[in-house]
């Protein structure tokens, strides 16, 4: 018989579901993560060994306009975009 008491499922309230794309050499595929400010996003991406090179250099875009506010809060569907400085011409 089910019961619903042992299905909870925990969701920060006011936390937003968004993608985040790694773009240039970064090599990591597009992730998704719950967050309210891309400061909180900047927080759980830390904790990704991976990326700790990266994200002190790297440009932030959410919805593909570029933002230096880690204040913003996120909505649902939002696109955050990692850009890596990059040599070229």
């Amino acid at each position: 018989m089910f019961n619903p008491s042992f299905c909870t499922i925990k969701i920060k309230k006011g936390a937003s579901l968004v993608k985040v794309e790694f773009l240039g050499p970064i090599g990591i595929g597009e992730m998704e993560f719950e967050a309210v400010t891309l400061s909180e996003l900047g927080a759980k991406l830390q904790k990704i060994e991976e990326l700790k090179p990266w994200l002190a250099n790297s440009a932030i875009a959410v919805n593909d306009t570029l933002t230096s506010d880690k204040n913003m809060p996120l909505k649902d569907g939002d696109k955050i975009s990692i850009l890596p400085p990059v040599c070229g011409g």
